[in-house]
């Protein structure tokens, strides 16, 4: 039987790999194959098209249809400007807590998972399952858009168990989340000629006004769903890049904004509203002094929101399996929803809890993934029937 040791070993391999999203994550793929290749399980390690950036595929049991996926990203957020007390790239126990980037978010687990591959693959396992490993979860979720896509290449799986922090507990809504990069060009010159020139700033700062008109018409107005906080769908402007001087007028402004939406809202409609106004509205004046003045508005991330029914007979499974009778709802993204959406039923539950994830110090206790563990074993024991 897998012990928890196993876990925390392969935790401490695996934090030790710096996984910030901006890096590649080969050299971790590569050291999680040859530990599962040891162990005698097979594994398929994909590159993205620049072959710095990788996915993997293992698989326990027979290669039949159904039986379950278990998915975890392996990249991290950054840790700079971040008051660590020591290296975040070293697991530290405290106090029966694990530290170090990664171990909530959602290294911890990943160990586990890994950990029991061998154990699985020991088993007389009527149906199989899957590991997958993704990469670039916390920036585009190109990792697992690129994996739905490869599913073929394997029997599919039966259902799946995205392992973020949840605390063990179920959960089986997410809302969607998309984000955009905004770039608005215009016409510099001395701002004394403003008749003459085209704001860029100003155009941007309209469109950033729209988003923000949006924003408290989903707050006021907009549809509830119940269990997520807010209950609503919202709207955020996270960055604003333009201009050097008071009386230069800028030729280009940034910004880049985000819609965390309720199932049954789509932000593609926001999008649409933002264009339509940047094309009648907020563009047509620069455009008269500068016909080239354009807006360029390009996707950073999309993740579609998870809406399992909370009789589901994965739902029902999962509470059973952890003892819990909740079914929760969380307002952040994650590659569910592409699982979801690729026909899989999907839900989410791991150890750790979010409020730890992407922090100084980020930490998941011991304890839970003991609790992870027995979970897998449990979700084992249904697949041997």
């Amino acid at each position: 039987m897998t012990e928890i040791g196993e876990a925390l070993g392969l935790l401490d391999r695996l934090v030790a790999f710096d996984t910030t999203s901006s890096k590649s994550n080969l050299d971790l793929m590569q050291d999680v194959q040859s530990w599962l290749t040891t162990h005698g399980v097979e594994s398929r390690i994909t590159l993205d098209a620049a072959g710095t950036k990788a996915n993997l595929h293992a698989m326990a049991g027979p290669r039949v249809a159904g039986g379950a996926a278990l998915s975890a990203h392996v990249d991290c957020v950054p840790v700079e400007g971040q008051a660590w007390l020591a290296d975040p790239f070293r697991l530290r126990r405290q106090d029966g807590r694990l530290i170090g980037r990664g171990t909530s978010d959602m290294k911890g687990f990943a160990a586990c998972a890994i950990a029991m591959m061998p154990e699985f693959a020991a088993l007389d396992l009527q149906r199989p399952v899957h590991l997958w490993l993704t990469h670039d979860e916390e920036t585009n979720a190109a990792g697992a858009h690129r994996l739905v896509t490869e599913l073929d290449q394997a029997p599919p799986a039966g259902f799946c168990v995205v392992g973020e922090p949840t605390g063990m507990a179920p959960i089986i809504a997410h809302k969607g989340y998309a984000s955009w990069d905004v770039s608005v060009t215009g016409l510099s010159g001395h701002s004394s000629r403003t008749t003459e020139t085209a704001n860029a700033l100003q155009a941007a700062a309209e469109g950033v006004a729209l988003l923000a008109r949006r924003a408290r018409a989903f707050a006021a107005e907009g549809r509830r769903a119940a269990g997520f906080e807010p209950p609503f769908t919202t709207v955020h402007v996270g960055t604003f890049q333009a201009g050097s001087i008071l009386n230069i007028v800028p030729d280009r402004a940034d910004f880049t904004f985000e819609v965390r939406s309720v199932p049954g809202d789509e932000a593609a409609a926001v999008l649409a509203e933002l264009e339509a106004f940047m094309r009648t509205v907020a563009l047509p004046p620069l455009r008269a002094v500068a016909p080239d003045v354009a807006v360029r508005i390009t996707p950073r991330s999309v993740l579609p929101a998870l809406d399992l029914a909370e009789d589901a007979p994965l739902t029902l499974l999962v509470q059973r399996l952890t003892g819990r009778n909740s079914a929760g709802r969380v307002s952040y993204g994650t590659e569910a929803g592409l699982y979801q959406n690729a026909g899989i039923p999907t839900i989410v539950c791991g150890p750790g809890h979010i409020a730890q994830a992407h922090q100084p110090e980020e930490w998941v206790a011991e304890s839970e993934l003991g609790s992870c563990l027995e979970f897998l074993r449990r979700l084992a024991d249904t697949l041997t029937a």
